[in-house]
C-alpha cells in the first residue's frame, strides 16, 4: 500500500477586483480635485442687482479684507499683477480675469487691482455673491 503525495493546492488570487477599485479611486480623486476652485479666504462679498455666473476658466484674484491681493492661493504684490496674468492668459483664448473682493475693501485698492488686470490684456469683471458662489 502505498500513500500518495497529496500536491500543495497552488494559491492563486485574482487581481482584477483590486485594479478595478484602485482606477475607481482614481476616477474619484480625479472629479473630486476639480471642485477645489476658490481659496479659503474670509470674504464678505458685495451684492448687485445686475450679475451674471462668471466662466470656470477665468482666472481669479481675490482681495481680502485688509487689501492683501492673493493669485493661485499665494499673496502677490499688485505691480507683479499684470506680468503675471500676461503669462498665465497667454495662448488662452477667453482671457477673462474675475476679482473678488471683500466689501469693505476701499474703490482704491480695487481700481489698482482692475487695472493692473487689464494691462495684462484681460476682461474684468468684479464678482458678487451670486457671481462667485456663497462664503
Amino acid at each position: 500500500m502505498r500513500f500518495r503525495e497529496k500536491k500543495a493546492a497552488e494559491a492563486a488570487i485574482d487581481m482584477t477586483p483590486m485594479i478595478d477599485m484602485v482606477f475607481i479611486l482614481l476616477i474619484f480623486f480625479m472629479v473630486s480635485t476639480t471642485f477645489v476652485k476658490d481659496m479659503q479666504i474670509d470674504i464678505e462679498r458685495p451684492g448687485a442687482a445686475t450679475q451674471t455666473v462668471s466662466s470656470t476658466k477665468a482666472v481669479r484674484l481675490y482681495i481680502d479684507k485688509a487689501g492683501e491681493v492673493y493669485m493661485d492661493g499665494a499673496p502677490v504684490r499688485v505691480w507683479v499683477i499684470a506680468s503675471r496674468l500676461r503669462d498665465q492668459l497667454q495662448g488662452q483664448p477667453q482671457k477673462s480675469v474675475l476679482v473678488v473682493t471683500d466689501e469693505g475693501v476701499p474703490a482704491g485698492r480695487l481700481v489698482e487691482v482692475v487695472d493692473q488686470a487689464r494691462q495684462a490684456g484681460a476682461e474684468v469683471g468684479v464678482a458678487t455673491r451670486g457671481e462667485a458662489g456663497e462664503g
